[in-house]
């Protein structure tokens, strides 16, 4: 709804910043996940949360990441229609119902980085 508001009523050459005032450290978010996974398939008796696994920091880690999304709110009358609780729940959902497409993209995908640039020779 966001993207499509700003397509369509956005100012020419104006940058809208899209986001839900729902800031979330990692441990929340996956946190989240987990509960939201034990109350979708209890039957699996597995316990998500005990499966986190702490790591150190990598270097230059950001400690958070914060979206003023006030300009698209007062500009264009733009809210969000989920909260991140309800968008979250709706994603797991999605993955848990096309185990299929998960299993196909787990098989063709190496675990190497993706979306680097590949260096290319300097052309004069």
């Amino acid at each position: 709804r966001a993207l499509y508001l700003v397509a369509t009523e956005g100012k020419h050459s104006e940058t809208y910043n899209i986001g839900g005032r729902s800031e979330k450290t990692n441990l929340e978010v996956v946190t989240t996940i987990c509960d939201t996974l034990q109350s979708m398939i209890p039957e699996q008796n597995e316990r998500f949360l005990e499966q986190i696994e702490y790591v150190t920091g990598r270097p230059g880690h950001d400690h958070r990441y914060a979206i003023d999304a006030a300009k698209i709110e007062r500009d264009l009358g733009w809210c969000p229609s989920e909260t991140f609780e309800t968008g979250l729940e709706k994603t797991v959902r999605w993955y848990l119902d096309h185990q299929d497409w998960c299993d196909a993209v787990g098989q063709s995908y190496d675990q190497q980085r993706l979306g680097l640039k590949t260096a290319t020779p300097e052309t004069p």
